[in-house]
């Protein structure tokens, strides 16, 4: 392999119950807060920009009723391309 993969940052949401208080939000728009600060994360004292990023990993455990590609909605909520 010729390119160094690396995982450069992380978040995640607070957990929340079923019907709980995160149950008028739906998953991509939470998603995208978790993305955006991981992207904050990345980019602080760094050159990476958001246009460099190769994949995301977004992880939701009830998918029914959330659109297509829950991912990609988050990914393009949180900034990114």
């Amino acid at each position: 392999m010729s390119e160094q993969i690396v995982i450069v940052s992380a978040a995640r949401t607070p957990l929340g119950s079923f019907q709980g208080d995160f149950a008028g939000l739906a998953a991509h728009d939470l998603g995208g807060v978790a993305i955006k600060e991981a992207l904050a994360r990345a980019m602080k004292g760094s050159k990476l920009t958001a246009d460099r990023v190769d994949e995301l990993i977004f992880g939701n455990c009830l998918m029914a009723g959330q659109g297509q590609a829950p991912a990609r909605q988050a990914g393009f909520k949180g900034g990114l391309p």
